[in-house]
């Protein structure tokens, strides 16, 4: 008679995330040059000198805390007082404009974010970026996203869990059953702080590695199946060795 109990000889579909939570800066997109081109110019027009190395070590951070970090700098430096949040809102927008210019894909994104939706996996939008640069670039990939949170919507940025813990929630699943997306240190540590497993792919700055943690070299590594056996337990690095 039929029965829906499988038998070991019954194929199982393979298992699938949750959701897959994205970081953006980076990950998804290759903004974090025009984030360090609005640093240097932020810099120049004040008189102050800011380093490459400077520039990295911001590289993931909650943008208050960059603000803060950039408006001591330059009190130190130039004798110039700002108030962090004009700041922010300064980079946000030169950001802004230089993404509405011409965006960048990281490897393999685009294609990810298409497998994930085709198999109906949700993603969310994960970034440290404002509503007003998230919408932007959420905008050039339409429904691809069923969740935005941005930093300035959550009460602490990364690398605390808040923002991975908000995505997982307005999405309605479980943030161990959730596989997020990062390029970041601050991210890494924001994801799995989060109890999400994390599958770090590094940009600008290295991320070392350190157990349960997945990294690769490129998006382009990646496959939905690749996701779901992350979810379930397995680490993929591609990095080590």
């Amino acid at each position: 008679m039929p029965t829906d109990t499988p038998t070991p000889d019954t194929p199982t579909a393979p298992a699938r995330p949750a959701a897959v939570l994205w970081d953006m800066d980076g990950t998804l997109v290759d903004t974090e040059p025009h984030w360090i081109a609005a640093e240097h110019a932020l810099m120049a027009r004040h008189g102050a000198s800011w380093s490459h190395e400077q520039a990295l070590q911001l590289v993931g951070s909650a943008l208050p805390d960059s603000g803060r970090l950039l408006a001591a700098h330059l009190a130190a430096e130039a004798g110039v007082h700002l108030d962090p949040a004009a700041i922010v809102e300064e980079l946000i927008a030169e950001v802004v404009r230089q993404v509405s210019a011409s965006v960048v894909w990281r490897p393999g994104a685009l294609d990810l974010l298409r497998a994930l939706g085709e198999h109906g996996v949700p993603c969310a939008l994960v970034t440290m970026s404002y509503r007003s640069l998230a919408g932007t670039v959420a905008a050039l990939v339409p429904g691809a996203f069923a969740v935005v949170v941005a930093g300035d919507e959550v009460a602490r940025g990364k690398p605390a869990p808040d923002p991975y813990l908000r995505a997982a929630e307005l999405l309605g699943v479980d943030p161990a059953r959730c596989v997020v997306l990062e390029d970041s240190a601050p991210g890494v540590a924001s994801g799995e702080a989060a109890g999400c497993r994390v599958v770090a792919c590094p940009h600008m700055v290295p991320i070392p590695p350190a157990p349960g943690r997945s990294r690769v070299r490129s998006l382009a590594e990646l496959d939905v199946d690749a996701l779901g056996a992350v979810a379930a337990g397995r680490v993929l690095d591609t990095l080590a060795g």
